[in-house]
């Protein structure tokens, strides 16, 4: 399983930002959902190496948060809230968010697990998690319109884009290599993998 926990970062100069981050996450597929845990602190549990990524994204997208992610086991039956659920990786995720507090100028990010085998799985993940958040976070607004009008419109050609936004298909072009989609998505999935593999570990020491 996979636990996040994301704590607002200067949430004292800027305001409480977790009704905003909820929204952003309300989609995805989860074990138990994101909901605020406490303060201005979110916490979610996934099962879906996907959906991980996805939020991550999607977190690292907003920039005001520091983001732990925990792999381990959880103890069943599972409550209905993520509040009261417990295990392994609710403990790895809490000291993810603290590691990724401590990360400086690098992307706030961290990943924990206690289990040993996967633990060079979870290292991994890290690293690739961090370098394609570092793509995410750097990205100016004018990239965003135009990766959004993509996502927004599979199959839409960059020349139509250009026209609904009214720029030309340079622009478009140009905005979609300086973003750095491709390397984004390149990452995305090397993550993916590496978190397979992760799960994988936890599955055979669950059933060795």
């Amino acid at each position: 399983m996979f636990v996040l926990t994301i704590d607002q970062r200067g949430s004292r100069r800027h305001g409480d930002k977790v009704p905003q981050l909820l929204k952003v996450l309300e989609n995805l597929t989860t074990i138990l959902p994101f909901e605020r845990s406490v303060g201005d602190e979110v916490q979610g549990l996934l099962d879906e190496p996907q959906e991980v990524v996805e939020a991550v994204a999607r977190i690292l997208r907003e920039k005001d948060w520091y983001v732990g992610i925990g792999i381990g086991r959880v103890d069943v039956p599972l409550p209905t809230s993520s509040r009261e659920a417990s295990g392994e990786a609710f403990v790895a995720a809490r000291e993810a968010v603290d590691a990724a507090k401590k990360t400086g100028d690098r992307v706030p990010l961290s990943v924990k697990t206690p289990n040993a085998a996967a633990a060079v799985w979870a290292d991994a993940v890290e690293a690739v998690l961090a370098l394609t958040g570092d793509v995410v976070r750097s990205r100016s607004a004018a990239e965003w319109r135009v990766l959004d009008a993509l996502d927004a419109s599979p199959g839409t050609t960059q020349k139509q884009i250009a026209a609904t936004l009214q720029i030309s298909p340079q622009a478009v072009s140009k905005a979609i290599v300086r973003s750095g989609r491709a390397e984004e998505w390149g990452g995305r999935r090397a993550a993916l993998l590496l978190l397979q593999h992760a799960q994988l570990a936890l599955n055979v020491r669950a059933n060795g």
